[in-house]
């Protein structure tokens, strides 16, 4: 039989965790009262860092925030994102190259590289301009297109309030460490694995 008590008292240790959780989550967030750009990274290997990044775009925006977009090695593709966002004023730098390994050509890969990173200079000097996505930039550090040190002196002297998102895998140790916020996808699944393409609406 069922002791009449026994809920009772289970609801009062379940409000007495949450009131503590509560408290510990009230505690973080009244010590967190810094105002400042932020630098995040999203890295890894799993599908997303792109999808996250333009997720971002799209919050500033919503809340009337000025956003810009270099996208660096899928600049070529039919981006479902930039048509939305262009729409809504938001303006994009495109390395319209493609993918490195279908051009095979580091001279004209890096000459597209500097190109798109002078816009992005630009941008990071640009007190308006609150939030910056640089998509992809990882891979032009590690395939060397682009000088690391040039890179990380532009996001140390970019105005103060400005965010900046980069994604891309194998990110530089120096970005990370550099970094404010740094988040990793890992692949446990892709349906490209299993023969499924890209489709337009979902990947692009």
């Amino acid at each position: 039989m069922t002791d009449s008590n026994t809920k009772p008292r289970s609801d009062e240790r379940h409000k007495a965790r949450q009131q503590k959780v509560k408290e510990a989550v009230d505690a973080r967030v009244a010590a967190a009262n810094v105002e400042k750009g932020v630098l995040m990274v999203i890295t890894g290997n799993g599908k997303g860092k792109t999808t996250a990044g333009f997720g971002t775009v799209v919050r500033a925006v919503g809340h009337g925030k000025k956003a810009a977009v270099v996208q660096f090695i899928k600049g070529n593709w039919d981006c479902g994102e930039r048509k939305l966002l262009e729409g809504a004023g938001v303006p994009f730098e495109v390395m319209a190259t493609g993918f490195t390994w279908e051009t095979q050509n580091r001279e004209t890969d890096t000459q597209a590289a500097e190109k798109a990173w002078a816009q992005a200079e630009i941008w990071l000097k640009d007190e308006t301009i609150d939030l910056i996505l640089l998509d992809e930039l990882t891979y032009m550090l590690s395939y060397h297109y682009l000088d690391l040190d040039r890179v990380l002196n532009a996001f140390n002297n970019r105005p103060p309030m400005q965010h900046v998102i980069v994604t891309g895998r194998n990110c530089h140790r120096q970005l990370l460490e550099l970094a404010d916020t740094v988040s990793e996808i890992d692949c446990v699944k892709h349906a490209f694995e299993s023969g499924v393409k890209a489709q337009p609406g979902f990947d692009y």
